[in-house]
């Protein structure tokens, strides 16, 4: 796997920059601003970017305006967004598709989740911070699109958001396979979601879970 690393800390690109390496991939560039980023993403053309948030030398939220150009540009680069905090105003739009991920840098501590991710986004995959998902779904006073699911279906819904397979889910929530796929097929169906053979469900599905959590502008509703 061919990485892009674009943060301004220059300790943590290089601790991210070695912990890819020691995984086995290759690292074809770390930069520290955006303008370096887009040069070398042009450049490389890389399977994955994996993009810090905030650059001070550039405009707020600079890296997930660029991590929106680079989707809109070249598709098939993976995006992984870090961050300090749970900023979400500028990359809504991205969150639920295929091929990009968002994580807090804490979750870089575990070397090996963090790998895992790496690879699922540049495989077209997706990869959310649990602490993301669960400020998206904290609030009681959302709009009700996910009404019709059952208790588990949403806990299944929730895991799909995180960019979990259902492998995965199955381990996680201690049932088969077979229970995941059926689970899934019942969120299909109750959220209309009909194979016509060009959509992807699933993230179509989980589009329609961020959704149904988020208010005006890509905000998280209010807590009450």
């Amino acid at each position: 796997m061919r990485v892009v690393i674009a943060e301004d800390s220059a300790l943590f690109r290089e601790g991210l920059a070695r912990v890819l390496t020691e995984y086995g991939h290759q690292v074809a560039a770390a930069v520290g601003n955006v303008p370096a980023l887009r040069q070398a993403v042009c450049i490389h053309r890389p399977d994955l970017a994996i993009i810090d948030i905030r650059m001070p030398t550039e405009p707020e939220s600079d890296g997930a305006r660029a991590a929106a150009d680079i989707r809109a540009t070249l598709p098939a680069v993976g995006i992984l967004l870090l961050s300090q905090h749970i900023e979400l105003r500028h990359c809504v739009g991205l969150i639920g598709t295929a091929g990009f991920g968002y994580l807090l840098k804490d979750r870089v501590l575990d070397l090996a989740e963090f790998d895992a991710a790496a690879r699922r986004v540049a495989a077209g995959g997706s990869a959310l911070d649990p602490e993301i998902v669960r400020a998206l779904v904290q609030s009681r006073s959302a709009p009700t699109a996910l009404a019709a699911l059952s208790g588990r279906e949403r806990e299944v819904l929730g895991l799909v958001a995180q960019g979990h397979s259902n492998t995965t889910i199955a381990t996680l929530l201690r049932l088969s396979e077979r229970t995941v796929e059926a689970h899934m097929r019942s969120i299909f169906g109750r959220l209309g979601l009909h194979d016509d053979g060009t959509a992807h469900r699933r993230v179509l599905a989980v589009l329609t879970y961020l959704d149904a959590r988020l208010g005006p502008a890509g905000q998280p509703w209010p807590v009450p």
